[in-house]
């Protein structure tokens, strides 16, 4: 009878440690274009009062990057 008991307690243990899990990964990975977004916007900022080439280029890239992986996009600057 202890067995039986054993075996229920341990499948609902699981259970509810994988669900953690997996809404630990859903929400890790949801934020995580909200922080490239806001990082990407502060470095447009900053591009704006230095107007670096060399940063533009790979701020370029890097805006490239996050509109293929999220959906807000971000314009694209014009380095020149």
């Amino acid at each position: 009878m202890t067995l039986l008991k054993n075996k229920k307690t341990r499948n609902l243990i699981l259970i509810c440690l994988g669900s953690f899990i997996v809404l630990i990964v859903f929400t890790i990975s949801e934020s995580s274009c909200g922080v490239k977004h806001m990082i990407i916007a502060n470095d447009v900022m900053f591009y704006e009062r230095t107007l670096d080439p060399e940063f533009c280029e790979e701020l370029v890239n890097r805006i490239d990057l996050f509109d293929s992986q999220c959906s807000p996009q971000i314009e694209i600057l014009d380095c020149g």
